[in-house]
């Protein structure tokens, strides 16, 4: 047995060794607070800590140093000061993407009751934070894949969210059938080029491969969902991206291409160009 503060800073060297750990302080002090169920971790520091906890609270950092990633192994991450459940078989939410939401509700913050598409929704916290910045929202949720599907369906319950949710396949011309035009439809597709899927960081390598690759140039879900979605906007409405580092001119060309105007991009807080967005000007039939 060993008390809080020996075990803490056994982990904080282990994080500190293994060179994964961005903030390893703050790394175990999350796992710390996650196995003991206590905020304030610090307090009692000579406080003995039981068998048990001390053998889950290792296998959790020793898992860690390995590159698994943080998020899986706490089972909740933040995004847009929402929680959200992840794990394997779900892309994890990421502060790039709050960019997203930041342009969607401020060009549409003033619209009542916008008609929203959230498409390659895995955990759904697009969605979902939307549905928190915008006046009484119909949101629809499309996820294909059963995994990411799941903690979707439970991070709807866990905010308390009204957002349908619809299994489906993005690029099937029959899921956009279904669903009503909106005024809006964002989308964080797959944008991973093949030379990015050969070099990605052991962390981001535990994370579903179909939430990451967009094939060889990392554009065909732009050019596939651009074409199929268009018809599902209304008059005036928006198409908007996440898109990956330098992809700007190819997304906004393919838009272009396909009859969208002011077709614009915005860069994230780090200064990176990571949306791009058009309207269409004319409902298509």
């Amino acid at each position: 047995m060993v008390t809080r503060k020996e075990l803490y800073d056994k982990c904080v060297e282990i994080l500190k060794e293994s060179g994964f750990a961005e903030d390893c302080s703050m790394e175990v002090t999350w796992i710390f607070q996650d196995v003991l169920g206590e905020k304030n971790i610090r307090s009692s520091p000579d406080e003995m800590l039981t068998t048990e906890q001390e053998r889950k609270i290792t296998e959790t950092v020793v898992r860690r140093s390995q590159g698994y990633p943080l998020q899986y192994l706490l089972g909740e991450w933040e995004f847009y000061g929402l929680p959200f459940k992840v794990g394997e078989g779900v892309l994890i939410p990421r502060q790039d993407t709050e960019t997203l939401v930041d342009i969607a509700a401020g060009k549409y913050k003033k619209t009542d009751s916008p008609t929203v598409i959230d498409l390659c929704a895995g955990s759904g916290c697009i969605g979902i934070a939307l549905e928190r910045q915008l006046s009484s929202p119909k949101i629809y949720a499309v996820e294909k894949y059963p995994e990411a599907a799941g903690y979707l369906a439970e991070n709807i319950r866990l905010n308390g969210s009204r957002i349908e949710m619809t299994v489906g396949d993005v690029l099937d011309i029959r899921t956009a059938s279904s669903l009503p035009k909106a005024d809006l439809i964002v989308c964080n597709p797959p944008y991973l080029t093949s030379e990015d899927m050969e070099n990605l960081q052991r962390e981001v390598s535990f994370e579903p491969e179909c939430a990451l690759f967009g094939g060889e140039d990392g554009l065909d879900f732009y050019r596939a969902v651009t074409r199929i979605w268009k018809k599902n906007l209304k008059s005036g409405g928006m198409l908007m991206f996440e898109i990956g580092a330098g992809q700007e001119d190819e997304v906004m060309q393919i838009m272009i291409q396909h009859g969208f105007r002011n077709v614009r991009c915005r860069k994230d807080l780090c200064g990176v160009v990571r949306c791009v967005f058009g309207t269409m000007e004319v409902s298509c039939p």
